[in-house]
């Protein structure tokens, strides 16, 4: 893993983002793996900036999202499809039909989880970028005896609802269930870049990138794969020893 604890929330945002536009940059066909949440916020910002001013276009790029709840519309305002619309698709020039996600409406989760995961062998991850629930959860693989490998339903831990509650009126409308890419389905792209900042995920940080490999944290998995960027800012990095 290489290991960076960084200064600034904007220096966080700004490496992470110039990872993201740089492989667009070098390979315009890159496929994008995107997270959601408060951490990927000011990423996605970044990343419309050096689209603007260095004229990179994503017409010929891909992206799939990690995960999305289950129950709500794509046109929800708290479903992923709209935040994805909400903080980045609006403001590039990536074609509709190569932004992916999972359809938390489909009639068949299960087919919807196959076909999902049949999209992702079709066209691999290069760069997937990631959070780190306070749980130790990546996408919404939560703790637990057994992790699933590929894309499937998922019930929702009620500490993750419980975090997830600042979006919505009151946990009460926080989905209790959703489709995330499985631990191996993350553990295929190319290159995995882990953000993950404020005080109250130093304890998890710790856990995930130097404690036992478990699935107890999920994200404890990521030490097994070979290329991994870890961007903490001071708070999220304080416990480590490095």
């Amino acid at each position: 893993m290489n290991i960076r604890v960084l200064d600034s929330q904007e220096q966080l945002d700004d490496i992470a983002a110039e990872y993201l536009v740089g492989a667009v940059e070098r390979r315009p066909d890159a496929v994008l793996g995107l997270a959601t949440g408060s951490t990927p916020i000011g990423i996605y910002e970044k990343m419309v900036e050096k689209h603007r001013n260095r004229h990179i276009s994503f017409r010929e790029a891909t992206t799939f999202n990690l995960d999305e709840y289950v129950g709500l519309d794509p046109d929800h305002e708290q479903s992923y499809a709209s935040y994805m619309h909400k903080h980045l698709f609006q403001y590039i020039d990536l074609p509709e039909a190569h932004a992916h996600l999972p359809n938390g409406m489909a009639p068949s989760l299960e087919e919807e989880c196959k076909q999902y995961e049949r999209l992702l062998a079709e066209q691999p991850v290069d760069i997937q970028l990631l959070g780190l629930g306070h749980n130790g959860h990546i996408g919404f693989n939560e703790p637990g005896d057994t992790l699933s490998g590929d894309t499937h339903a998922v019930v929702l831990q009620e500490r993750t609802r419980e975090a997830n509650a600042r979006f919505f009126n009151s946990k009460n409308d926080v989905p209790t269930h959703a489709i995330t890419m499985g631990v191996g389905s993350i553990l295929k792209a190319k290159t995995i870049i882990l953000a993950v900042r404020g005080a109250d995920k130093a304890d998890i940080v710790r856990e995930a990138l130097f404690g036992p490999i478990t699935t107890d944290c999920p994200a404890s998995l990521l030490q097994t794969h070979g290329d991994v960027i870890v961007l903490l800012d001071r708070e999220a990095g304080r416990k480590l020893a490095l």
